[in-house]
């Protein structure tokens, strides 16, 4: 448990403890604090998760930079290490580390897919490991690889946004439901119940 869930748990205890106050109070007291402690850190995002996130997005930005350091002459070890120095975060980090590969003669296809095997590195390092092996033109490589990472994040983007649609039906229809059935049919129900009681 950490202070960011400790506090509002024990609020919420406390809280409940006062609300329905004496001995059954403080046993909801005591069943609350953990149960809400436990459900708002399940609800935090993990680090693993969140490094993720951050590699999704930064990714873009690091193809575009090594393919302007690549077109303006640097060699793919001095652009992948200007690249990691500007990004910095999860992504800086793995592109140091096979910046300090290459710089140190290392062979590029066994660092280019030792990166590969990261999920989140997955796309750049194979573009690269594939463009080292081919001979292609890496910035066209990185160019190609940047747009497809934009228009997933953008689709991405666009798939959540549908989504929120349909979730808000459900809220809204128990918002609705309780006032139509009280003002559409208990009235006609109360009028239909008074014509045939009444003769």
């Amino acid at each position: 448990m950490t202070r960011r869930t400790a506090l509002p748990a024990t609020c919420v205890g406390l809280l409940s403890a006062l609300l329905i106050g004496g001995t059954p109070g403080a046993l909801a007291a005591l069943l609350i604090t953990p149960a809400t402690a436990l459900f708002l850190h399940r609800r935090q995002p993990s680090q693993s998760h969140l490094d993720r996130q951050r590699t999704a997005a930064d990714l873009p930005f690091a193809a575009d930079l090594m393919t302007a350091c690549l077109r303006a002459g640097r060699p793919v070890a001095a652009a992948t290490e200007t690249t990691a120095k500007a990004i910095g975060g999860p992504v800086g980090e793995r592109l140091t580390w096979a910046s300090t590969q290459l710089r140190l003669g290392a062979d590029p296809d066994p660092t280019w897919a030792s990166l590969a095997k990261d999920p989140a590195m997955g796309q750049l390092a194979r573009a690269m490991s594939r463009a080292t092996q081919s001979g292609a033109p890496m910035a066209d490589v990185l160019t190609r690889l940047s747009d497809d990472a934009r228009d997933a994040s953008r689709a991405t983007a666009v798939a959540a946004a549908r989504s929120v649609g349909v979730k808000a039906v459900a809220p809204l229809g128990l918002c609705f439901l309780p006032a139509f059935v009280l003002l559409g049919i208990i009235p006609v129900v109360a009028g239909l119940a008074s014509a045939i009681v009444l003769p």
